[in-house]
């Protein structure tokens, strides 16, 4: 498209209407509402302090990241802690010019904490449902499984969602990817797809492109949730290409998870050189050091994204998005105007 104006600032950049795809709203849980939180319901932090809480968030791998995500979540207990969760997240996906918002949830972790799976979807859905209204975006959610637990949990977590089916659109697959493949999942798959559910995986961040694939074959994704790995599969990266998967990518995710050395080195712009349908997304920000403008930004600066990449990767993501064919129309008419 032919740009009327250079994206030369991040105002500029938060002028163009942006989907965020692959977002955890447990992990948008900032240390001061964690504390704040915890101190409503009476729940002691293993950390001193808001900033000693910070200083945790130096991760060596996904799983060192899951230890601290889960101790974070042990402070939300009732339908309005995960209500003013989603509220902080669309406050903040509002300031960076996001019009859609796909939100993952993870009941499974939450039982763990002997949190009903009503109470969850009860306080994420009022949030959802009045997104419009108070911050402008449009929003829905997700409902993702563990893939570190076996089937049968997520076979049962799905028969208790099924009760909410018109307040979740869809599932995923996420948390500790290495030694827990998407092939265990296939049955829980089967039937989210029975039921007409959208269908999404993690895949290829830090498991191998034969994740990718079995997403692709055993699970019948729409959407591959970072997929990075990909890359290292010529014959898959094709198939990609030629389907137009889209690939919800995270880089500064991928970089604080070491699965690149640093921003310079992530492969986001060989993805859209070679043709794939990659899109920008913020994963866990709270914990990676940036929502949604921040991953824009920092990647146009490190990778020298053009301003037709930026504009590329934004109509990927309303492409990409579940939204209706008209609420497409209208951001992509919004996003050519820019």
């Amino acid at each position: 498209m032919v740009m009327t104006a250079k994206i030369a600032t991040r105002e500029d950049l938060k002028k163009l209407p942006k989907a965020e795809l692959h977002l955890h709203i447990e992990g948008t849980f900032e240390p001061e509402l964690i504390f704040q939180m915890a101190a409503k319901n009476g729940v002691k932090l293993a950390y001193a302090d808001v900033e000693a809480l910070r200083q945790a968030y130096d991760f060596a791998d996904l799983q060192s990241f899951l230890n601290v995500y889960y101790a974070g979540m042990s402070v939300l207990k009732d339908e309005s802690d995960f209500e003013t969760l989603a509220n902080a997240y669309f406050a903040r996906a509002q300031q960076d010019g996001t019009v859609h918002a796909e939100l993952f949830f993870d009941p499974q972790a939450h039982a763990g904490n002997g949190i009903a799976f009503d109470t969850v979807i009860n306080g994420l859905h009022q949030a959802v449902k009045t997104s419009k209204e108070k911050y402008g975006l449009t929003s829905s959610l997700i409902l993702c499984f563990l893939r570190d637990l076996d089937e049968d949990s997520a076979m049962a977590t799905l028969e208790k969602a099924l009760k909410h089916r018109d307040k979740f659109i869809g599932v995923g697959l996420d948390s500790a990817e290495v030694g827990n493949p998407p092939s265990k999942f296939a049955r829980v798959f089967a039937r989210a797809k029975a039921e007409e559910l959208r269908l999404v995986a993690h895949a290829g961040e830090e498991g191998p492109p034969e994740y990718v694939k079995q997403a692709l074959d055993l699970l019948q994704v729409e959407r591959i949730d970072h997929g990075v790995r990909s890359l290292e599969d010529k014959e898959l990266t094709k198939r990609l290409i030629d389907l137009g998967m889209p690939l919800t990518v995270c880089p500064l995710s991928n970089v604080k998870l070491k699965v690149f050395a640093n921003l310079q080195e992530h492969n986001l712009k060989k993805m859209l050189d070679l043709g794939l349908n990659a899109t920008v997304n913020a994963d866990d920000p709270a914990y990676f050091g940036g929502y949604l403008m921040e991953n824009f930004w920092q990647c146009k600066e490190a990778l020298s994204l053009s301003d037709q990449e930026l504009v590329r990767l934004c109509k990927n993501s309303i492409n990409a998005s579940f939204m209706s064919a008209s609420e497409k129309s209208l951001h992509l008419a919004n996003l050519q105007e820019c």
